[in-house]
């Protein structure tokens, strides 16, 4: 990035802080804070260990210093501003976590548009709501768009708080369905005496594998028997005998799977239960970044800061607006809307904003400033001469 370019990024960035309102975290002076500066080589230096009273207000302190990332701890500390993490002795931490579209196993870098990657980590978000949601009842829950490549979801409700690392581990093994197997999503239930096999239906990964298994099931009904026994034989475990056993439980014993029972279809149904867990896990599992949920005393972006990689805004979303909520129009700060700039672009190509679609070629061109901030943060273009 060239010094012009720096500097008339900070200086725009400042611009947003003067007529920005910031609501910090809870307990706001009890955390660490740190920022990113705009300094000049490839690398970026972070300055951390701040405290609010460090930093005096929030709001003159970032449009003063112009920050290009701004960040506050999970954690809550005595001292927040200490110099060392022994010496800030640790009090407690919000439950964070981090989804970044680059590392989506749905992605394929290189080909997926910057569009295309942010929609298939709001599908992931979705998924990793559902298990904070309906599996562990978290009530204080706040979604974050990063500002970048994903999103962020802080939960606040007492009973995170004081978890270690290993804790958080255990629950980060859960939603990205870590160690699960068949056992995990069955129980056992009495029936005249004996006890049988059931799958779990009214929650959990249970209630992921029986509603899967059933439309799967309903998949093969609908197929002819060859079709049928070959889909079957492409799970693990089951080969050509294998797969006519249990296409044969399941024309038989439709009712019972439907009511979670896999017993009455013999080897073939829990046959095929064993199977499908691992597919179930892979789609419908929440790929988390792990490091950032285990670490208590992780750094995380604030919300209305800018992110300094796109120019974009960090938002925080209404449960009630994630579906409608397009980061790519909501997050396009008001700030740089409304001027045109000239821009030298690097690197051409179509870019989606604010709305609009613009292919790019090569060269100075005349930009909507809020264009021309994003191609700049991104490495996609330089500032040109007015």
């Amino acid at each position: 990035m060239q010094e012009q370019t720096r500097a008339y990024l900070r200086g725009r960035f400042g611009d947003h802080y003067r007529r920005s309102e910031l609501s910090p975290p809870p307990e706001a002076n009890e955390r660490e804070w740190g920022y990113i500066p705009w300094t000049d080589g490839p690398g970026e230096t972070m300055i951390r260990h701040r405290s609010l009273l460090d930093m005096g207000n929030l709001e003159d302190f970032l449009a003063r210093e112009r920050p290009k990332h701004v960040y506050f701890s999970a954690g809550r500390y005595e001292s927040p501003g200490a110099s060392s993490m022994s010496e800030k002795t640790w009090r407690s931490s919000d439950l964070v976590f981090d989804l970044d579209a680059d590392h989506l196993p749905s992605v394929t870098l290189g080909e997926d548009s910057y569009a295309e990657m942010l929609a298939k980590c709001k599908d992931a978000l979705r998924r990793l709501l559902d298990f904070l949601d309906d599996d562990f009842g978290f009530d204080d829950t706040t979604v974050v768009f990063s500002g970048g490549r994903g999103y962020h979801v802080h939960v606040r409700d007492e009973a995170v708080q004081d978890l270690g690392s290993d804790a958080r581990r255990e629950i980060v093994d859960y939603v990205r369905g870590i160690g699960l197997d068949e056992e995990y999503v069955q129980t056992s239930e009495m029936r005249g005496g004996v006890s049988r096999r059931v799958v779990e239906t009214e929650g959990g990964w249970g209630r992921r594998v029986h509603e899967r298994l059933l439309e799967f099931v309903d998949e093969l009904l609908a197929m002819g028997d060859e079709e049928a026994t070959a889909r079957l034989r492409e799970l693990d475990g089951i080969g050509e005998g294998r797969a006519d056993t249990i296409y044969g439980a399941l024309e038989s014993n439709a009712e019972a799977l439907e009511a979670g029972n896999v017993e009455l279809g013999g080897v073939g149904l829990r046959t095929l239960l064993d199977a499908f867990v691992d597919e179930v896990v892979e789609e419908q599992n929440a790929p988390i970044d792990e490091p950032v949920t285990t670490d208590v005393n992780r750094l995380i972006r604030l919300p209305g800061s800018l992110h300094g990689g796109s120019a974009l805004e960090v938002q925080r979303i209404d449960r009630a607006a994630l579906d409608a909520f397009d980061p790519l129009v909501d997050a396009v700060p008001e700030t740089f809307v409304g001027h045109e700039i000239n821009v030298e672009v690097t690197t051409p190509g179509e870019v989606d904003l604010r709305g609009d679609s613009f292919n790019l070629q090569a060269g100075v061109r005349s930009v909507p400033e809020y264009l021309g901030v994003f191609l700049m943060a991104r490495g996609r273009a330089e500032k040109a001469p007015e």
